[in-house]
């Protein structure tokens, strides 16, 4: 498989990049069309980044049939975000953070992990997956990384993203969850056809006690056919340049693109 760089240099569409145009895609027009550097790092993007890398050693010592304590995975996470804290020049913590905060957050929720992480039959099967298919209709790929691929001892497959959240999940929002349902579709389009998949959630929630919760669904023909309208209709609007500012959404106070938006507005920027 073609890696995700590369995958990612040609016109595409992506789980996140669908879920960006249809939140704000004034905002995804300066990310992802005019390529406008962002005005800062949110420290949550950069927590997110390291516990990813953190689990995906775990996962990549599994899969190798190596040892891998819970010191391993937390002193992974710890030079992670030191590597990640001293690399990047505009990262912006939130009302009350700091370097030492975010760490012993980190250091407490993959605790947490560990700690609740069901000891189940499986094995794994791959880590950081790209994958790239085509629909009817989409005259461009759908291409992402799935986090984790398993196999249990039923030989199903299981699909599971990391996520790292201030709150919990319902279980609508798991079911209906769009990046689930193109992970989905990844993998019937990759290999795995005619397999029964089950997708889920690992979800370290950022509480005052960090906490871990997994997140268990499954997709139909359904869910489907609805991804598939849903991404043709994106890319329709992205190829005719509708990109309409989203100004009354709660991320506005936490956007990277304000300064860009307001000039926007302002009628300072090309429509």
């Amino acid at each position: 498989m073609t890696g995700i760089q590369d995958l990612r240099k040609e016109p595409h569409l992506s789980a996140s990049a669908v879920n960006e145009y249809i939140e704000c895609s004034l905002a995804y027009r300066f990310g992802r069309v005019d390529e406008v550097q962002s005005e800062y790092t949110a420290d949550a993007l950069l927590f997110g980044k390291c516990i990813h890398k953190a689990l995906e050693a775990f996962y990549l010592a599994r899969m190798e049939g190596s040892e891998f304590s819970c010191n391993d995975l937390l002193q992974e996470f710890t030079e992670q975000w030191h590597k990640a804290y001293t690399e990047t020049t505009d990262l912006k913590f939130k009302k009350g953070d700091n370097f030492d905060t975010i760490l012993n957050l980190g250091i407490n929720s993959l605790i947490s992990y560990w700690d609740e992480l069901p000891e189940v039959g499986v094995q794994v099967l791959a880590i950081e997956e790209p994958f790239s298919f085509n629909i009817e209709g989409l005259s461009v790929p759908v291409v992402g990384v799935i986090d984790l691929v398993e196999e249990d001892e039923n030989g199903n497959i299981i699909i599971t993203d990391f996520k790292t959240s201030a709150r919990a999940y319902s279980k609508d929002e798991i079911d209906k969850n769009f990046q689930l349902t193109v992970y989905h579709m990844a993998a019937k389009k990759n290999g795995y056809t005619d397999r029964d998949i089950l997708l889920r959630f690992d979800c370290l929630i950022k509480t005052k006690v960090p906490k871990f919760e997994q997140y268990w669904t499954v997709r139909t023909e359904e869910d489907e056919r609805r991804a598939e309208k849903k991404l043709i209709s994106v890319w329709e609007g992205i190829e005719k340049g509708v990109f309409v500012p989203n100004d009354t959404s709660w991320k506005c106070g936490y956007c990277s693109f304000k300064s860009h938006c307001d000039a926007w507005f302002q009628g300072k920027e090309d429509a």
